[in-house]
């Protein structure tokens, strides 16, 4: 339900560059919600958003290991005339939309990914740590 929430959210915000003093009409909206925790939804605006999601609670009833996964789109026309088409999963694993006009990493298999620097307060630390080792008890 959360990323339903973020979804919805992240459709208002980006639709907020364009609000204007004129009303817009909710062509259609549809809402199921089951007692399993699965849902869909569904609207479509006058003005051109539309956005579904759907999903499902994974693993119910076991401890530490529920998940809810969200398989959604969202469009809308951009303030230039460009439209905009984002197809998302949300799980266990995040975020993960997918849409042409999202910047996409170039990928090089033959050299590992260089990971981001360690900011200088955690590398001291690091440094503390590795100079001070923990003592064993002795009983």
């Amino acid at each position: 339900m959360k990323f339903l929430i973020a979804s919805l959210a992240l459709v208002a915000f980006t639709s907020a560059a364009s609000i204007s003093e004129t009303p817009v009409p909710i062509l259609r909206q549809d809402q199921d919600i089951s007692p399993d925790g699965s849902f869909s939804s569904a609207f479509e605006t006058g003005n051109g958003i539309r956005a579904q999601a759907s999903g499902v609670l994974k693993n119910a009833g076991v401890k530490d290991a529920e998940v809810s996964e969200i398989q959604g789109s969202f469009s809308y026309t951009a303030e230039d005339g460009t439209p905009i088409q984002i197809t998302y999963v949300a799980n266990e694993a995040g975020f993960q939309p997918q849409g042409a006009h999202l910047p996409v990493a170039p990928v090089d298999t033959n050299t590992p990914p260089t990971p981001p620097p360690i900011p200088a307060a955690i590398q001291r630390s690091l440094d503390w740590i590795a100079a001070h080792p923990i003592k064993e008890l002795q009983n």
